[in-house]
């Protein structure tokens, strides 16, 4: 075997591990990332956008605007994120108030500049399109 052809093969195999450790990927996992991902543009105060990349339902119980006003509200004034950890990943198929699904509560230890010691759930769900989206967000 020449060395490309060996390349081609070591590719494949890498693919194809890369696939399989996907498809084994828990979705609290997958959630997880999704709602972090979700928190960089609340945390950089890119409220709209936060609005805009959550699932359908949170789209649909509030707008843009009232999304905005109420983390003006609550959020901006805990100033910057300083460190947030992981607490809890818990997958349920049903939530108080919410439509049957597959969803992952997550909560994260959070401290901000103006708070420590912040509880901050974040909820993920997966929508119908394969991707887990925010469909609630609330801090105590």
């Amino acid at each position: 075997m020449n060395a490309k052809a060996h390349a081609a093969v070591v590719l494949a195999v890498i693919a194809v591990l890369c696939g399989v450790a996907a498809a084994q990927a828990k979705p609290e996992q997958i959630a997880q990332q999704a709602a972090e991902s979700w928190l960089v543009l609340t945390d950089a105060g890119r409220y709209a956008e936060s609005w805009a990349q959550a699932a359908e339902p949170f789209k649909a119980s509030v707008t843009t605007d009232q999304w905005v006003a109420a983390l003006n509200t609550v959020r901006r004034p805990l100033g910057k994120a300083i460190s947030r950890k992981l607490k809890s990943a818990t997958y349920t198929k049903s939530l108080p108030n919410a439509p049957e699904g597959e969803y992952v509560v997550l909560q994260f230890e959070t401290s901000f500049e103006q708070k420590q010691g912040t509880v901050e759930t974040v909820v993920p769900m997966l929508e119908k399109d394969g991707k887990w989206r925010v469909s609630g967000y609330f801090i105590k």
